[in-house]
């Protein structure tokens, strides 16, 4: 089932991503990093919330959808929701991921950053959000599949309160003497409950820790679209995404970009539809998705990304 859209005319600017910029700004505090550049650091901006008839939660203060060309192989939207999808389906190395249309992982699957946690060059780790979703491990020796499990949950028990998935392996993440991290990045995004009133699907995502200029426009789109392709696959309405991030920061030198952004007008969300003939979660991929009515302000290029 589609979004129940308003007409593209009737949809009011959205300015609750702005007002998560604007706090950081004005009230974040100044604190050193993993990365090597302090951050403006705010805890708990508050939760954004979509509801989808007012368009898909994709920004418009910067392109998110430039054309694709020899260094981009697939536009910036797309990667995201090719990179949810890869998720999704367990992919946790670099191939994995490149095969289902994400390229972004490179700089963080590098020989060294994997060698120091013993992994093999371009596994992002029994840690990684694919190996969490698709295949966590338990007590008894099973890979597990969250999202299969809860996909047949909300069809027999609709009404539950637990419908619930978690990124995080936490023997794997621990950073402390006498064990070896088996993650290459520990997820920062990915908590996911799932709710459903009537036959209206909301999806709240919480996020341990967002880069809000740069990472969080690529989660909004990606679990906007998890909302999508789980609404269908169970045969709800998609309804509304929620946002949550606990510890929100800027860079200080993406402050720039920042400024940039906020002195732009708000524009409505786009719309975004999806392949109706597919109801397997496991069987989308970015392609099944449809991009129109999107008129975003100019991209702003190389907004710094902390490695």
């Amino acid at each position: 089932m589609q979004p129940n859209y308003k007409p593209y005319s009737e949809r009011t600017p959205d300015v609750q991503y702005r007002d998560v910029l604007r706090k950081i700004l004005d009230e974040g505090v100044r604190v050193p990093s993993q990365q090597g550049v302090d951050a403006l650091m705010y805890i708990g901006p508050g939760s954004m919330h979509f509801k989808l008839e007012n368009g898909f939660p994709m920004l418009t203060e910067r392109n998110l959808a430039p054309k694709e060309n020899d260094r981009l192989k697939v536009t910036i939207w797309r990667q995201a929701i090719a990179e949810i999808i890869g998720f999704i389906n367990g992919a946790r190395t670099l191939k994995q991921l490149e095969e289902f249309g994400c390229y972004w992982w490179e700089p963080w699957g590098t020989e060294a950053k994997c060698k120091k946690r013993g992994l093999e060059t371009g596994d992002l780790g029994p840690g990684s959000y694919g190996a969490a979703f698709h295949d966590f491990p338990t007590s008894e020796g099973e890979n597990y599949n969250q999202f299969g499990t809860i996909i047949q949950q909300i069809k027999e028990e609709p009404q539950l309160r637990t419908h619930f998935i978690t990124p995080w392996v936490p023997q794997y993440t621990a950073r402390v003497q006498g064990r070896t991290q088996k993650v290459v990045v520990c997820p920062c995004h990915g908590w996911v409950h799932l709710r459903v009133v009537g036959n209206k699907l909301t999806l709240h995502m919480m996020q341990r820790s967002g880069d809000v200029p740069v990472g969080v426009p690529a989660n909004m789109i990606q679990y906007s679209a998890l909302l999508l392709m789980i609404a269908q696959a169970t045969g709800l309405e998609p309804y509304e995404y929620v946002h949550t991030i606990s510890d929100a920061h800027i860079y200080v030198d993406q402050i720039d970009a920042v400024k940039t952004m906020l002195e732009r007008e708000p524009r409505a969300f786009p719309t975004v539809k999806l392949n109706t003939d597919k109801t397997d979660l496991f069987a989308f991929r970015h392609t099944d998705f449809e991009l129109t009515d999107y008129n975003p302000h100019p991209g702003i290029k190389n907004i710094p990304v902390a490695i």
